[in-house]
């Protein structure tokens, strides 16, 4: 496909807050917080910051390589894999993550829906006075979120627009620090809440028994891999719109980095005020919609905390969906021969359009389960096939010696083809058998 004009990134950096935006997401800020204590705070985190390693290095890294080799997203980067072994079909297997960043595409929109209501239910106070239970159950039925919807995906289509350099490149660069300096704030106004303290134990206090639970290990497994928005999908777009004088790999360590980072920053913002205020830290979802705004509602200047909060999450949503969104529109730009505003108003209107028939949230988390569970494992483990076996480590690691000074080695192919590759694999059994794991 040949791209529009001013459709590539104009900095490494540029391009690492894009990709950051993208792989900070709810899952960083409601899960990876309390698995971190579930499963053996510090003795947890040794294990993710080695899968985070590991699948930074070679999947992210090979995902970013594949999308500037063939200047395009999965549909035309899996059909030019597959026409280098003399093969059909690559377009319709480049449809299957495809389709996994559309579905959760649908279901995000409406939980940042949410999140926006949450956050001018903060500014106007509504939220501190209303019992939060009540206040979730409001806006999670059937056509409960419409407008805050509607919103979040204009939003999303607006940035979008501008295109690469002055839509995508432009909102991270800002939103991207903004989320960091929010936290921040956050993080250090809970560390003086009487009894924060015994959050950071359960963060950070290693219970080394835990590294003998296989579960431990198939957590941080799946956290480091689906925090980092490995999908086959979206960061193959990305890499589509990097120069080739970038460093590769080296972009990939920093995006790892940042994600890693944010994670941490959520732990440090949330669960310290959760056993503050006598909490249950292993809520899911809900600590996010129930438990932290009856924190909010009871602590010092708790209402500009949860305006700040909220703020900060709207902008990790905003920026995954604006991800998903432009992996799709290019899709759709390729199929079609429409340009970039067309084809993103129609993805944001199907988005939408479908999505409004998901707000009643058992059927939205219905949804999410079958695309995270089953699609979005799937998608990876074809990408991580289609790129060090089919494609082939020769090919990927000629990509990413461009823009290096000293080319990959062996190591790093035999990584990519056996060792990656065939935890991908295990990712995508495991999601299955334990109903998700990322």
């Amino acid at each position: 496909m040949k791209q529009e004009k001013n459709t590539k990134f104009t900095s490494r950096i540029g391009f690492v807050l894009a990709s950051v935006g993208s792989a900070v997401g709810m899952g960083n800020i409601w899960m990876f917080p309390y698995r971190v204590g579930q499963y053996g705070g510090a003795a947890f985190l040794i294990l993710y910051f080695l899968f985070v390693i590991l699948f930074g290095a070679v999947g992210l890294s090979g995902e970013f390589a594949l999308g500037r080799l063939t200047g395009t997203g999965p549909v035309g980067s899996y059909d030019y894999a597959l026409k280098t072994r003399g093969k059909k079909g690559g377009s319709f297997l480049g449809g299957i993550p495809l389709l996994g960043s559309f579905g959760i595409a649908i279901g995000y929109a409406i939980i940042v829906g949410w999140v926006l209501r949450y956050l001018f239910g903060a500014v106007g106070g509504t939220l501190m006075g209303t019992e939060s239970e009540a206040y979730f159950s409001q806006i999670t039925g059937s056509f409960g979120s419409v407008f805050w919807h509607m919103a979040v995906v204009a939003l999303t289509v607006l940035v979008l627009v501008g295109g690469v350099l002055k839509g995508i490149e432009k909102v991270n660069r800002i939103i991207m620090p903004a989320f960091f300096v929010l936290f921040t704030i956050v993080a250090v106004r809970v560390m003086f809440l009487p009894g924060a303290g015994a959050g950071y134990s359960y963060l950070f206090v290693p219970q080394w028994e835990k590294l003998a639970d296989p579960m431990t290990w198939i957590m941080a497994m799946g956290q480091a891999f689906f925090s980092l928005s490995i999908t086959g999908s979206g960061m193959i777009i990305y890499g589509s719109y990097l120069g080739k004088s970038e460093n590769i790999t080296k972009a990939a360590g920093q995006t790892a980095l940042l994600d890693t980072c944010a994670a941490l920053l959520a732990g440090l913002a949330i669960i310290p005020a959760v056993f503050a205020f006598g909490m249950d830290p292993n809520s899911g979802p809900p600590l996010m919609f129930i438990t932290l705004p009856k924190i909010f509602a009871q602590m010092p200047a708790g209402r500009i905390i949860a305006v700040l909060f909220f703020v900060s999450v709207l902008f990790a949503g905003i920026t995954s969906l604006v991800n998903m969104f432009e992996v799709c529109a290019e899709a759709v730009m390729k199929k079609f021969k429409w340009g970039r505003k067309a084809a993103v108003l129609f993805v944001g209107a199907v988005v939408l359009g479908i999505g409004l028939f998901l707000e009643y949230e058992p059927y939205m988390g219905t949804w999410m389960d079958i695309i995270t569970i089953y699609v979005v494992p799937f998608g990876a483990l074809l990408g991580a096939v289609i790129i060090y076996w089919v494609l082939g480590t020769g090919r990927i690691s000629a990509e990413l010696n461009i823009g290096r000074d000293k080319p990959v080695g062996k190591l790093f192919k035999f990584m990519a083809k056996y060792v990656y590759v065939f935890l991908a694999g295990l990712v995508f059994i495991l999601s299955i058998i334990y109903k998700g794991i990322g």
